[in-house]
């Protein structure tokens, strides 16, 4: 723990960790074991899982709730419906690919009052040998650089391991429900004019099999959604500065 006695107090007050799930039984109870224990509640939001997700994290003291309607982002949206209270939300998945006990890095800096919004940034830092494959890092430097292209500013990532101030993500009206949920996050915050940071964090191979970039029409449907968002909220810009 690196967070100074001060801040200590105020976090174990402010901290909701959100953490969406699918067929995880191997690795929820670690992950939830992992959370620092300033964190006020941690929300395991199940979105279908056939396995014992729900029992061990269950077991491992979080709050679990389902949500039946399937993708990321509905899971996240349906965690924050429970984190009203948080001053502060932590995103994490539930795969064990993030440290969660460096949770400090991301919230100590919106604590201090010197961010809004702080995401883990895995290029920056540290990974193990593939744990991001190359079409992950790819379809993320792709989008990152269109986001500076059309939003003049600079992500290194689009990593899920990420802190934001409630409400300031109330604030970003988020409504993706899929795949485009991180980046959708990432483009409202640029433009809703919010102090954003960077923040380098290891990351290494994630205990069981990527819904996402485990196969390849996992990786080719979220590279669409993750590139259809980034259409969609150019194209509301656009009528917002025609309007």
């Amino acid at each position: 723990m690196t967070v100074h006695a001060e801040s200590q107090n105020r976090i174990d007050t402010l901290t909701v960790v959100i953490i969406p799930t699918l067929n995880e039984q191997e690795s929820i109870g670690r992950v939830i074991a992992s959370i620092p224990a300033w964190v006020k509640q941690v929300i395991v939001v199940d979105n279908g899982s056939t396995d014992a997700t729900v029992e061990w994290a269950r077991l491992a003291g979080a709050t679990v709730i389902t949500e039946s309607r399937r993708g990321y982002g509905q899971a996240c949206l349906a965690g924050c419906a429970m984190a009203a209270n948080a001053n502060i939300v932590v995103f994490l998945d539930g795969d064990l690919s993030d440290y969660p006990e460096r949770m400090d890095q991301l919230v100590r800096p919106i604590v201090e009052d010197r961010a809004d919004f702080v995401l883990g940034s895995r290029t920056l830092g540290s990974r193990e040998k593939g744990a991001l494959l190359p079409q992950q890092r790819f379809g993320g430097w792709l989008a990152c650089r269109l986001i500076r292209l059309f939003w003049s500013y600079r992500y290194t990532d689009l990593g899920p391991f990420r802190a934001i101030r409630r409400t300031s993500l109330y604030n970003l009206h988020m409504d993706d429900r899929n795949f485009g949920w991180t980046v959708q996050m990432q483009i409202r915050a640029v433009v809703a004019g919010l102090r954003i940071l960077e923040v380098p964090v290891d990351y290494r191979q994630r205990i069981g099999r990527s819904k996402i970039s485990g196969t390849p029409s996992g990786v080719v449907s979220a590279g669409i959604k993750i590139f259809y968002t980034i259409g969609r909220e150019l194209l509301v810009a656009r009528r917002a500065v025609d309007g």
